[in-house]
């Protein structure tokens, strides 16, 4: 059973030939809502991939919170954690490009109100928690602890990167997932090289995994003495907005079904690079069957 402590937004998406400067003003012909929130995208994510999922977060009194869920709700995630607070739903605004890159700005909204104490009735004793860098820190930090206490393993996707003081509580981590400039932030704060070789072999050890998402690349991982290295398969990209929830909710699925670490991967992998294939960061999560199809045929 995963329970995932998050954010949970509602995606406003204007798609655009290029993304604006600074100062610039780019036309886009109309615009789209998704259901969106690391927190609630690697929820159903994870579900979709197979996973058992409770959702711990909230959503304001406005017509956005329900719209903000209702994925989650049709998918079958248990929102029985899922507080509704006075005040605003969180907002993502979100640019696409012709490449299907895109710029982001996020309106916290509830999530910074979110509380580590609404995790307890919802984890699962042996269990996974699954946390993200969309609600404070100083709520993470005891969710974390909780977590342990009931002999739970703790994934965390810490996007972005707390500007509070983490590093100690990667102690009690047991899969770090980053991309590469996450990479390059912590390395710095931990005062290391950004060679990302070196900053797997420094975080890894043999009670902790440590990912490193690549982009259309692939992955390069470490557990304990173990590296993997596996390249993306080719697809037709039209927004890369959902891959790298995609990919955390397809490895958290695996590693909590049992999987081995080298197939969880590989699984996160194909769920990152069938996102890109469509619009929106939870519609464009995979099923488990097509993920399972795809990571057969990464070497």
């Amino acid at each position: 059973m995963i329970t995932v402590f998050g954010s949970i937004n509602l995606d406003l998406v204007v798609v655009v030939q290029r993304l604006p400067t600074a100062g610039e003003t780019v036309r886009g012909p109309d615009h789209q809502t998704f259901p969106g929130g690391k927190g609630a995208n690697q929820a159903l994510a994870a579900k979709r991939a197979g996973a058992n999922v409770a959702m711990v977060g909230a959503i304001g009194q406005d017509a956005f919170g329900t719209i903000a869920v209702s994925n989650m709700q049709d998918a079958g995630v248990d929102l029985a954690g899922v507080r509704k607070l006075p005040g605003a739903t969180g907002l993502a605004l979100i640019g696409i490009d012709a490449a299907g890159e895109n710029q982001i700005i996020v309106a916290s909204g509830a999530n910074a109100r979110v509380e580590a104490q609404w995790v307890e009735p919802v984890l699962a004793a042996g269990g996974t928690l699954l946390l993200q860098g969309e609600v404070p820190f100083a709520q993470m930090r005891p969710a974390i602890g909780r977590a342990k206490a009931k002999g739970a393993k703790v994934i965390w996707n810490p996007a972005p990167v707390p500007e509070d003081e983490f590093l100690p509580c990667l102690n009690a981590i047991d899969t770090l997932i980053v991309n590469e400039s996450e990479a390059a932030e912590i390395a710095g704060r931990a005062g290391l090289s950004t060679d990302l070789d070196m900053f797997i072999g420094h975080f890894a050890t043999s009670s902790r995994s440590v990912v490193v998402t690549l982009g259309s690349k692939g992955v390069l991982a470490g557990q304990g003495g173990n590296r993997y290295c596996f390249g993306a398969p080719a697809v037709s990209a039209v927004d890369t907005t959902g891959a790298g929830d995609a990919f955390c909710g397809a490895l958290a699925a695996s590693l909590d079904n049992g999987k081995p670490f080298e197939r969880a991967l590989k699984e996160g992998v194909a769920a990152g690079a069938l996102a890109c294939t469509a619009t929106g960061a939870q519609s464009s999560a995979p099923e488990q069957d097509e993920i399972a199809r795809l990571a057969d045929q990464i070497f």
